[in-house]
């Protein structure tokens, strides 16, 4: 069958739709990783976004249950170059267009990815609809008037409290849009993981007694999440923190900072990042489209600890008076570089150091 994505800006790419069918609004926007594609749909800061893979051949080893990041994808749309429609992988159960089709996710295929993303990156990402009917262009444009959502937190975080037990250190982990790997490597180093709706208040999650607090990665526009930046300025300094990528920003923001809308965003599993302390640098993946001003952290408490090599992006910050730190990357990334997994090993060491100048009466 047909499909057309057509973008804000009147260009028209035409292909081969797999996935399900009809018309998907969203804002196109590219990935340059080679492979996980599942676990790109299923991350859920994706959601209402239309996903341009840059590596030419995608669906080659299908699907497997276990390794969704989320419990269903979120994505709007996946475009392609070429679909495999046969799988070769052992763990495989579905293929790529059934999974699509059984969430309602249509995809395209065929059409010129290259030409697409050097578009985006001249122009910076922009409005798509992709469709399988016969609407006209003038249908169509009149669609794109439709605004894009601005509550993704509230569609993708969880809506009810749940608990990973363990014996060790107890983590609140805030979800705005959290991967499951996140809970993950909290667990695998001992800790109790309870997780928390994003809207959940500074003193609910304080009764908990939680000895620190992870701010999750998660979709849209940080400002989009006032009652979050509120939250976090009223634990800022009671619990160690450390905050991943949309949970960066909303430190950020919490602490007095401002963040700006890039012109294309960071997406894939290759970002070469700088960590400033020890000047090694390491391999990320990454997934936003907003990013930390330098020029606002003046006054904030906040200094840079990390930066991206790319362009000098603001990809890690460390609060100077409290246990609080945050990466704009993705320590927890899975399929991808597993160079940054120290990280979740010093927040633990930092909920040790507070706990244990708490109990001699230091302030920390």
């Amino acid at each position: 069958m047909k499909a057309r994505l057509l973008l804000e800006d009147g260009t028209l790419f035409t292909g081969t739709s797999f996935g399900a069918e009809g018309n998907s609004l969203g804002e196109v926007v590219f990935n340059t990783s080679m492979t996980g594609y599942q676990e790109i749909l299923t991350d859920p800061s994706y959601c209402g976004q239309i996903i341009t893979m840059t590596y030419p051949l995608i669906g080659n080893y299908g699907i497997s249950r276990d390794d969704n990041e989320s419990l269903r994808p979120y994505a709007h749309g996946l475009v392609v170059r070429e679909i495999a429609e046969y799988a070769s992988n052992w763990r495989n159960e579905m293929p790529l267009s059934t999974f699509l089709k059984e969430y309602g996710i249509i995809g395209i295929a065929g059409i010129d990815t290259r030409m697409l993303t050097r578009k985006l990156r001249q122009s910076g990402v922009m409005k798509g609809i992709i469709t399988t009917g016969d609407e006209t262009i003038e249908a169509l444009m009149e669609q794109m008037g439709t605004p894009l959502m601005r509550d993704q937190v509230a569609r993708v975080s969880t809506k009810s409290i749940h608990i990973a037990p363990s014996y060790g250190k107890r983590v609140v982990l805030v979800d705005f849009g959290a991967k499951h790997n996140i809970q993950r490597e909290l667990v695998e180093r001992g800790c109790e993981v309870i997780s928390v709706p994003y809207n959940t208040p500074a003193e609910e999650i304080l009764r908990f007694r939680p000895d620190g607090i992870m701010l999750s990665n998660g979709p849209g526009d940080p400002k989009d999440v006032p009652e979050a930046i509120t939250m976090i300025g009223k634990l800022l300094g009671k619990v160690p923190m450390f905050g991943i990528c949309l949970g960066h920003q909303l430190f950020a923001l919490a602490c007095g900072a401002d963040t700006v809308k890039m012109k294309f965003g960071h997406r894939g599993g290759n970002h070469p990042v700088k960590e400033l302390a020890t000047g090694r640098t390491v391999i990320t993946s990454q997934n936003h489209g907003y990013a930390v001003n330098p020029e606002s952290l003046k006054g904030t408490g906040l200094e840079i600890s990390h930066i991206a090599l790319n362009d000098g992006t603001v990809e890690g910050l460390v609060h100077q008076s409290h246990p609080a730190f945050s990466v704009q990357y993705h320590p927890e990334s899975a399929p991808g570089p597993l160079d940054s997994g120290y990280l979740f090993d010093r927040f633990v060491e930092m909920m040790d150091t507070f706990a244990a100048r708490k109990g001699e009466g230091v302030h920390a």
